[in-house]
């Protein structure tokens, strides 16, 4: 209570005086939105970057809120440093996916500690703030845009044909000894194509199933203007897309969407200003059903054919010709539809009669505040407070109908090839009507109060201060099918303080304080305090810089030392909690027959448990050089996270305080984490005649490491201390066996038995046996982040027309090509990698021996799990560079005596190259949809 008083106590007298302005009036150009309000460019602190959206779309058109936003900022990879970041919406926790970047004013990326402090335990990890545009005192203004594009297919997945796959698979049984499964005749008259029905050959990337495109298309209204008592923004839009699918009840695919905004501002009196925004999103989407792209990665081409021709059944077996009058699922008037006892439905039967899912998506936003100028009681005081409410609302109406499927039994009579025979499994069923399916709904409520204070005394000394109570809450609640309701809700509740001073601009100090809760700890154990200082060192004004570096227009230091609490990392309630189960194991009595289930422990108490820690350094630089003509902001970090839970099972309690039906062990902070590196992001500006040239690097130096564990490992190089914390484990290959002395000569591999042609790994300990001991470090697995990460934009404008490109890249870290089509086991569907495989024969001794080594091991019916781990022999860098985007825009310009006031046209293209050494596997999807170019054309009109 002492320690809480304190802390109370000092944000009390601490707020009288100062800290960083949140909500002064000043031109939006020349400030960048922060934690809780605004602060003027030039005194940023380092660890924010900020994108001016409203700028950029009039040569950058995208749809999703953080398009391509690393070719603009460094450190930014879809997350924050490596970790997943909070996004907030005008202030409000929300998805960035249901804002649109037509709505957009700017995007600021949080990435410093200082930065982030004052949203507490839920922002530790980063703050992406979305703000939203607003209205300004000006005419009403009209802007009408509108754009119309197609999705084509990078690539498909490439399997064998029916003949190739039966060929191969018949090697494969003869590399395990056993009997060739497929007759010659039956590979010859698969491959002929004579009777595709009794001979199937499914072929799923073809023009029957797949349109060779899909198109997308939207256009969006924005209204605005105001006076001096009030300012509006209004935003409508709508968009459209289909499917790439075209069989059956997928060629109806599609998804709708509308998004209605209204924001609005009011100057109520003198002091007494307010704000409310309300948005509506509102999508419907159909869908076939089907699983269409798992069912190509899976399903052998020869297995059976999806449709039974109806003219090839034995017309004098009536027992088969009842079947067909008594279907309800005739295709065509020309087919039943296939399936064998073990294949009682397939994915065309579905996506022909099975019906349909439609998805409704109801997402309300609504948000309501007021600022009052505090003036009058003391100059430059202010208070403002916000209140939101989300709600959302998601349910599908289904309508499926059963089906039968049949069998075929084929004979050859009087050489007519016909059906004489039919199994049926299951019956057909049909349906009038729509049923619920999924449903989900969540709701969040969001509090802020703030009371803000800004002076300048005798012109050079200025002050800010901001005080400020914040909260959240989330429920979520689900059907008991299809997710899980939240018993315990999400709730992010703290206060902060920030502190702000600076003398003319040249030298800063802040400092910012949180006081965090969290429900997840114990009680007594819920407070923690967050406190960040920064200082900052405009060294460019120094009379002695001035004189000897005349050409540096801006140089600023800043640095940054911050302790940060969080629980995001305690993964559930009550972890500090023992607690007891009754069926924790079953023992039997000394005549080892009779018994019953026993009461145990589960897990042990520590009402000690506590937040995890942020303890983070920063150093960074913001420079201008020649007159702007090139700027440069540079961060160096060093985060630690410590104090990670573990249940100690390791190294911290004895061995017996655990068993497989048992455990005392509780939950520890032990762990520890570090992140390193440089995120920055160079500009050029400069003009040559009639062409302006912009050129932008962003980029990040990354690194991180286990820097404590509670692990016991037999061999200290498996120890995960020391190691990056994305560390890819896997084994060293040394090629393929040659031959049966090979094997014996080598180290025994405890994964299967091993053939000629298998994978030999590397016996790293030297123990005669090759195991999961023998697992190295083979590199950094890029999950997260890679070690170096990096964007390009590029703006060349003249006169009227603009070209705009954006590119990433990535390099440092590796990959297994371990998916379904690089590891095929067993019965697996073939893809071509195995046409590269390893052949092994018997010689005249009777002994297995490699007789060709190619680039794929040799072929097997088992599941063959020596094969099939992460080594060398399936690792690959995932070094890449993406064209993300090229546009090309026009500019009409202003129309004289019209009412169309500015007229715009663009083209441009999305996703459009990727240059790699493995750009085949990187631009392939394997069980999904595939990857897609985007080409747009689109115009914008002001009125």
């Amino acid at each position: 209570m002492k320690k809480n008083t304190i802390i109370g106590s000092a944000l009390l007298a601490l707020s009288i005086f100062s800290a960083v302005s949140t909500h002064a009036q000043v031109n939006s150009d020349s400030t960048v939105n922060v934690a809780f309000g605004q602060v003027q460019r030039e005194d940023l602190l380092g660890g924010v970057s900020t994108i001016d959206v409203e700028e950029l779309l009039k040569k950058n058109y995208a749809v999703y809120s953080l398009d391509n936003v690393q070719s603009f900022i460094g450190g930014f990879t879809g997350n924050v440093w490596g970790q997943g970041a909070l996004v907030l919406v005008d202030g409000v926790p929300r998805s960035a996916a249901d804002i649109r970047l037509v709505e957009v004013s700017k995007i600021t990326i949080m990435k410093g500690a200082s930065s982030v402090a004052l949203y507490g335990s839920n922002g530790a990890k980063g703050v992406i703030l979305i703000t939203t545009k607003r209205g300004a005192i000006k005419p009403l203004t009209i802007d009408v845009r509108a754009n119309t594009g197609i999705y084509t297919p990078k690539s498909y997945p490439v399997y064998l044909n029916a003949a190739e796959y039966m060929t191969l698979f018949n090697e494969a049984s003869r590399n395990d000894g056993i009997a060739e499964r497929y007759s010659q005749e039956l590979i010859y008259n698969t491959a002929s194509g004579k009777n595709p029905y009794r001979y199937p050959d499914v072929s799923f990337f073809t023009s029957e199933y797949l349109r060779k495109a899909y198109s997308r298309s939207d256009i969006t209204a924005e209204i605005s203007g105001g006076n001096e008592k009030a300012r509006y923004y209004n935003n409508i839009g709508l968009s459209y897309n289909n499917d790439i699918l075209k069989f059956g009840d997928t060629k109806n695919n599609h998804n709708i969407q509308l998004n209605v905004r209204s924001n609005v501002d009011m100057n109520l009196n003198k002091w007494l200003s307010a704000h409310t925004d309300a948005v509506a999103v509102i999508t419907n989407g159909y869908a076939g059903r089907g699983d269409f792209w798992g069912a190509a990665a899976t399903l052998r081409p020869n297995w059976f054919s999806p449709f039974i021709p109806i003219d090839m059944l034995d017309p004098m077996n009536t027992n088969i010709q009842n079947m067909v009058q008594s279907s309800r699922k005739i295709i065509d008037g020309k087919y039943l539809l296939g399936g064998t006892s073990t294949d009682q439905t397939n994915t065309f039967a579905d996506m022909l009669v099975a019906g349909y899912i439609k998805t409704k998506n109801r997402r309300f936003m609504f948000n309501v505040g007021a600022t009052a100028d505090l003036g009058a009681v003391l100059k430059g005081l202010s208070f403002s407070t916000t209140y939101s409410m989300d709600y959302s609302s998601l349910y599908t109406e289904g309508f499926r109908e059963n089906y039968a499927v049949y069998e075929p039994t084929w004979n050859t009579i009087d050489g007519v090839e016909m059906i004489t025979n039919l199994v049926k499994y299951n019956n057909d069923q049909n349906s009038t009507n729509e049923f619920i399916g999924e449903t989900r709904y969540t709701q969040t409520n969001s509090l802020r109060a703030q009371f803000d204070y800004k002076n300048t005394f005798s012109n050079v000394h200025n002050v800010a201060a901001s005080l400020i109570g914040w909260g959240y809450t989330s429920y979520i609640t689900a059907d008991e099918n299809h997710g899980s309701s939240t018993y315990q809700p999400i709730r992010n509740a703290n206060a902060g303080l920030q502190v702000g001073y600076n003398y003319k601009h040249r030298y800063y100090f802040d400092f910012t304080g949180a006081l965090v809760h969290s429900a997840k700890l114990a009680p007594g154990n819920r407070l923690g305090f967050s406190p960040t200082v920064t200082l900052g060192w405009r060294i460019s004004d120094e009379d002695f810089f001035q004189n000897s570096l005349s050409f540096v227009d801006d140089l600023k230091l800043v640095a940054s030392y911050a302790s940060l609490k969080q629980d995001i990392d305690i993964a559930n309630y009550y972890m500090y909690q023992g607690y007891f189960k009754d069926d924790a194991g079953w023992y039997t009595w000394r005549d080892g027959v009779a018994g019953g289930w026993t009461t145990g422990s589960v897990q042990g108490e520590n009402l000690g448990l506590d937040f995890i820690k942020r303890n983070e350094f920063r150093v960074g630089l913001n420079m201008a050089l020649f007159k702007n003509l090139l700027t440069v902001d540079a961060n160096y970090f060093l985060q630690n996270t410590n104090g990670l839970l573990t249940q100690g099972s390791s190294t911290i309690f004895p061995s017996y305080f655990s068993n497989w039906d048992f455990s005392f062990l509780p939950y520890l902070n032990y762990n520890n984490d570090r992140r390193t590196g440089v995120d920055y992001t160079i500009n050029f500006n400069n003009r040559i005649g009639e062409v302006y040239y912009s050129l932008g690097f962003a980029g990040m130096f990354y690194n991180s490491k286990a820097i404590k564990r509670d692990e016991v490992y037999a061999d200290a190089y498996q120890n995960r201390t020391g190691k990056p914390l994305d560390a890819y484990w896997g084994y060293i290959a040394e090629g393929l066996f040659k031959n049966q002395a090979d094997i014996d000569n080598h180290a025994k591999q405890t994964f299967g038995d091993v053939k000629p042609g298998d994978i030999k790994y590397k016996d790293v300990n030297g123990d005669g046996v090759v195991d999961t001991r023998d697992q190295v470090n083979l590199g950094k697995n890029g999950w997260a982040v890679s070690p170096f990460t990096y964007g390009i934009n590029l703006t060349l404008k003249w006169r009227r027309l603009t070209l705009f490109a954006l590119g990433s890249g990535q390099s440092g870290a590796i990959g297994f090509k371990n998916t379904s089509y690089y590891w095929v086991r067993g019965n697996d569907k073939y893809s071509e990698v195995v046409l590269g495989r390893s052949i092994i024969e018997q010689n005249a001794g009777g002994e297995w021996e490699l007789v060709k080594e190619g680039t794929y091991p040799r072929l097997t019916t088992t599941n063959n799990s020596n094969n099939f781990q992460n080594s060398t022999y399936w690792m690959y860098k995932n070094n890449r560079f993406n064209l993300n985007r090229v546009q090309l825009t026009y500019d009409f310009g202003t129309f004289n005596n019209s009412f169309v006031k500015g007229l715009s046209v663009y083209v441009h293209g999305d996703n459009l190259l990727v240059i790699s050494k493995e750009r085949k596997m990187m631009e392939m999807n394997i069980g999904s949809a595939p990857q897609y170019r985007f080409y747009n054309l689109g115009f914008k009109a002001t009125f």
